[in-house]
């Protein structure tokens, strides 16, 4: 299953190639916010497939994180596969 999971975005690593560093459920990946080129530093983005898809505000991201957390298995498995893909 792959789910859109809310993350913070945390550094623009390439602004002109849209490439951000977000941190999702503790973990650090680069995502490509070409789909969100207003993205910032601190702004928080639905991710999916490595794609920052919208902008959403923190309130909502922290009540999708909570409702993600209690799906179990599958949340969990979500970001198994995200640490697996993290960069440094």
């Amino acid at each position: 299953m792959c789910l859109g999971i809310p993350a913070q975005i945390v550094e623009l690593v390439d602004p002109e190639s849209g490439i951000a560093k977000a941190e999702i459920s503790g973990v650090r990946r680069n995502v490509s916010v070409a789909l969100c080129p207003e993205a910032r530093v601190g702004d928080w983005v639905l991710v999916h497939v490595g794609f920052a898809l919208s902008l959403i505000d923190e309130e909502q991201a922290l009540e999708t994180l909570a409702l993600l957390e209690q799906m179990g298995e599958a949340y969990e498995q979500e970001v198994r596969e995200i640490r697996a893909s993290a960069v440094p």
